[in-house]
């Protein structure tokens, strides 16, 4: 079987789509920045290091593979903007050094190597490696194309395990560093390499860059986290406050290995972030501290310095902070959801902030606390929508530094209910009395499945049974989805009369037709009341059902 490679004109066009790729999406990259201003904005820092990269590979007349990879590795170096950048510039210095030496194509044995010489310069050039950043995204992503190339795999194949094996690990970020699950993102400099390999993919395929990078990313894990999701809180974190580049350059003959680890050691003792890339008879540097003058200075005494950028980020810190002081809304509401189409509905009737929870994933004290900042409200509701979550709901608003009022809504009819009654213009005692009331004159209901054998209050129940359950407690257990529905409107309408409205959120699992035709059956049983089916996405239970 012929296996395929890349020659030098393919290769070229994949850098540089590869670039354009990522400037496209940059602003989303941006996005996924945890820390208001932790170092610039990734996807900017990144994009820009592609386009000094592209400027060196354009002024290469030839399309030898390893001219290429030498004028990829040297312009990313040239033009590297903060730590992602800097890491980026080393993963394609191992490029570089694994094409040394090939003209005419690139097989899948040597793209394999290039990945993993890259992910090694990158991991040693980071003084303190975490994983859970873009170095854990480009280690997997090697260690996956190294097995499938020892199983055959070819150059073009390999791009695809790339892809496939890099979305893996970038949406593992978040449980390998605590800091981005409590954000809730993926970390952005992973999102920002995957998105060039992604352009090295569209090469291939001979298609152009999209503005979709998140879509290849499940719905749940490709959280919506944009710069006015920061907290006022969230500003003043910052222990060092000057972000410092620059590179050393003419270095005398007696400049020694030694001598470049004692100023990586002296930046370690004056700030953290620190990354130091000694390569080609010069040394590129980054660093965040208090004392810039003193990196430079250390600097001095190994050559001369060049192309220093200084940037005070507690001043961008304090200009976020205005311009979130302005924005500071008087109310907000923050709700639980379990569903897309749930989410969607709530966000209509006015909810600011949504936290994705329900019966098997409750969220934490701190999630709730999160999104309660990002509300970015003097007043903020919380709509626990689950009687297992007012708790931590409460909890979150006594160590919240906002007006925290928690209504005790315990299901998701519930929530959307108390937002019917909700007055963006309303001051908040008028609103906690009108989503209270809004909230108590709903009767819920909702139907799922058994998942095991028991019996509930003289009801003797299988696996797999369907149950529906009226304000908490099993009111009907049967066979069919649609039957087991109609039984619990009728027990409804028994206790307080068939002329109320009637609305059936139909989950993911239950087919749109299938709650149409529901509703216009019950519709014929009951002409004085009103019924309709809406999507609302939810997981494990096929209907949620609000009558009022």
């Amino acid at each position: 079987m012929l296996k395929r490679t890349i020659d030098g004109s393919m290769f070229r066009s994949m850098l540089l789509m590869g670039a354009a790729c990522l400037e496209k999406n940059k602003a989303t990259v941006d996005s996924m920045n945890v820390f208001p201003v932790p170092d610039g904005d990734t996807g900017t820092n990144m994009s820009m290091t592609m386009q000094r990269a592209v400027m060196e590979i354009n002024s290469v007349k030839s399309d030898a593979i390893d001219e290429l990879a030498s004028a990829l590795a040297t312009g990313a170096l040239k033009g590297a903007r903060g730590n992602s950048g800097v890491i980026l510039s080393q993963i394609f210095r191992g490029f570089s050094r694994a094409l040394k030496g090939t003209k005419d194509n690139i097989t899948g044995e040597l793209l394999s190597a290039a990945l993993s010489g890259g992910t090694e310069a990158a991991y040693k050039a980071v003084m303190k490696p975490k994983e859970g950043t873009m170095l854990t995204v480009a280690r997997m992503m090697s260690e996956s194309v190294a097995r499938a190339v020892s199983r055959g795999a070819d150059a073009y194949s390999v791009i695809d395990v790339m892809l496939e094996s890099g979305e893996a690990a970038l949406k593992k970020t978040p449980d390998l560093l605590p800091v981005l699950k409590e954000a809730g993102v993926l970390d952005s400099g992973g999102m920002g390499l995957l998105t060039i390999y992604r352009g090295f993919k569209l090469a291939l395929d001979g298609e152009e860059p999209g503005e979709d990078i998140l879509g290849f990313l499940e719905k749940e894990k490709a959280v919506e986290a944009a710069p006015q999701d920061i907290g006022l809180e969230d500003v003043n974190e910052i222990k060092f406050g000057y972000c410092t580049e620059f590179f050393v350059t003419r270095m005398p003959a007696s400049v020694t290995a030694a001598d470049v680890e004692k100023f990586r050691d002296k930046l370690l003792k004056l700030g953290d972030s620190v990354v130091v890339v000694h390569d080609d008879g010069m040394i590129k540097v980054h660093v965040h501290s208090n004392a810039p003058g003193k990196v430079l200075q250390y600097a001095l005494s190994l050559g001369e310095i060049d192309k220093v950028k200084i940037e005070n980020m507690r001043e961008q810190n304090r200009a976020i902070a205005e311009q979130l002081k302005a924005s500071e809304k008087e109310i907000a509401v923050v709700a639980v959801s379990a569903g897309d189409g749930i989410d969607e509905i709530l966000k209509s009737l006015g909810v600011d902030s949504i936290i994705t929870g329900g019966q098997t994933m409750n969220p934490s004290i701190d999630v709730i606390s999160q999104a309660i900042k990002k509300a970015n409200a003097r007043n903020v509701f919380v709509l626990p929508n689950n009687p297992n979550i007012i708790m931590a709901a409460q909890q979150a608003a006594e160590i919240s530094e906002r007006n925290v009022i928690v209504l005790p809504s315990k299901t998701i009819v519930q929530g959307v209910s108390a937002m019917i009654g909700f007055n963006p213009e309303g001051d908040v005692e008028s609103n906690k009395e009108s989503m209270t009331e809004a909230l108590s004159n709903v009767v819920s209901g909702s139907v799922t499945f058994a998942v095991r054998d028991t019996s509930f209050e003289g009801k003797t129940i299988a696996v797999n049974d369907i149950i529906g359950i009226v304000e908490g407690k099993i009111s009907v257990v049967g066979h069919s989805v649609a039957e087991t529905t109609e039984s619990l409107v009728d027990g409804i309408f028994a206790e307080r009369g068939d002329d109320g409205i009637v609305t059936l959120y139909y989950g993911s699992d239950t087919p749109k037709e299938d709650a149409e035709a529901l509703c216009e059956k019950l519709a014929e049983k009951y002409p004085e009341a009103e019924f309709a089916a809406q999507y609302g996405g939810q997981p494990l239970y096929y209907y949620y059902v609000a009558v009022e």
